[in-house]
């Protein structure tokens, strides 16, 4: 995650990375398995088959399952062995990439290298949320907030900064030299910069705001809230500006996330104007949302968000719009998006309205609801019913079903692998 704006951003302190022998042995070993993995002839079918759905010819539907609730996962095969920080953090990668791959792979791909990210910092926008939390389970990263608004006059819109960009090469080296010392002769390690970005400034905006203040401002004060989100967009466009400059961009036309859907694969990036030495934004992909919007006019939501995302959208190659905001009754303001490829369609979507609207004209990022995991018992014929009636609406489209903010299976894991293998049994036919 780019952004956080429950935290002040912390700066990366440059130090050396060792491994303890026990830790050295450990991830060696999971590496080669995942070099194993990535070596089955199934991910470049997969590879292909995401590539003809974001081409817009797609074969099948795809499928992929992601916000898994790995808390709730109580497996030998997820315990940490590792002590440092460092080591922990890959060791946790590597075994959840593992463990998906044996339990739910769907249309997963998996690549024949690991990846070192650039280490860079960003001073963010300058406000941290003031928030009251309620948890229902401890371990999760899922519960209820209350926000206590700090956008209250029009002067404090001045409080959102415009975000400073630092590549921090030293620490990234320290990290790229233990990860290529540690994996030489079991797996590649390729450094990358930033790939997609998660561009979601309402997300943002509430938290600082209020979600009830923000929805009544709308009304009220419709003036001050398109001058804050503005400033929201002009800050995310002046860090995508320091990307650039400092060459800190990487393709995510691979199998990285786009949007809120499912992998980046297409023929039409990065494009015939490319330097692979200097990724641009017209390379990769670029998407937007406004979550929050679910029960706002079209109207509304084109004058408060879709009109002002169009200066960052109208940056990339590809985009992507949507979340969990329903967009049926929308399409039509949408399709002014440039280069539009991707629309999402959430659980709480007319789906055949959105399907008749959108038709062959984009992928239909279809969102079943993760609802069915949450009760005593796993409603798999909610789930199965779900997916068949989306199937029959979309015959012949191009569809990619994500199951994703999964905040609980309820501590049964095993009903991902049910979902899993009921859903691929269907799109497959």
């Amino acid at each position: 995650m780019l952004h956080d704006p429950a935290h002040v951003p912390s700066v990366p302190v440059a130090e050396e990375i060792t491994f303890t022998s026990s830790e050295r042995e450990v991830l060696r070993r999971l590496g080669h398995e995942v070099f194993e993995i990535s070596q089955n002839p199934v991910n470049g079918e997969r590879a292909s088959l995401w590539t003809k759905l974001n081409d817009l010819r797609a074969e099948r539907p795809m499928v992929w399952i992601n916000e898994v609730p790995w808390h709730e996962i109580v497996d030998d095969e997820l315990t940490l062995q590792a002590q440092g920080a460092f080591a922990r953090e890959l060791e946790t990668k590597l075994r959840r990439t593992l463990y998906q791959w044996k339990r739910f792979p769907a249309d997963m791909v998996v690549s024949p290298f690991l990846v070192c990210e650039k280490i860079i910092h960003s001073t963010d926008f300058g406000i941290v949320e003031q928030v009251d939390t309620l948890h229902t389970d401890a371990r999760s990263a899922i519960y209820s907030r209350h926000f206590h608004p700090q956008i209250i006059e029009e002067a404090d819109i001045e409080k959102i900064k415009m975000p400073r960009i630092t590549y921090m090469k030293d620490a990234t080296d320290f990290a790229f030299s233990a990860m290529t010392d540690l994996f030489k002769d079991i797996i590649d390690v390729r450094l990358e910069g930033q790939t997609h970005i998660w561009f979601t400034p309402w997300d943002y905006l509430i938290r600082w705001w209020g979600v009830t203040e923000a929805m009544m401002d709308l009304y009220e004060r419709p003036e001050m809230v398109v001058k804050a989100y503005e400033r929201m967009v002009d800050a995310w466009c002046v860090e995508l500006d320091q990307f650039v400059s400092q060459n800190l961009l990487s393709l995510d036309c691979n199998n990285t996330r786009i949007g809120s859907g499912g992998y980046g694969y297409v023929s039409d990036l990065p494009g015939s104007d490319y330097d692979p030495k200097h990724v641009k934004p017209h390379n990769m992909w670029g998407c937007s949302n406004a979550q929050i919007f679910a029960g706002v006019s079209p109207q509304m939501h084109w004058d408060f968000a879709l009109k002002h995302d169009l200066k960052w959208l109208s940056l990339f190659g590809l985009t992507y719009y949507g979340c969990c905001e329903p967009l049926d009754g929308k399409i039509d303001l949408i399709r002014k998006i440039p280069n539009l490829r991707k629309v999402s369609v959430s659980a709480w979507a007319d789906a055949r309205r959105t399907v008749s609207e959108i038709g062959r004209d984009y992928v239909m990022s279809r969102k079943p609801s993760p609802a069915v995991f949450a009760s005593d018992a796993y409603a798999e014929e909610q789930a199965k019913s779900d997916i068949l009636e989306f199937q029959e609406a979309s015959e012949g489209l191009n569809v990619e079903y994500i199951m994703k903010d999964i905040s609980t299976v309820h501590y049964k894991p095993e009903r991902l692998w049910q979902w899993e293998k009921m859903i691929m049994k269907i799109v497959k036919g």
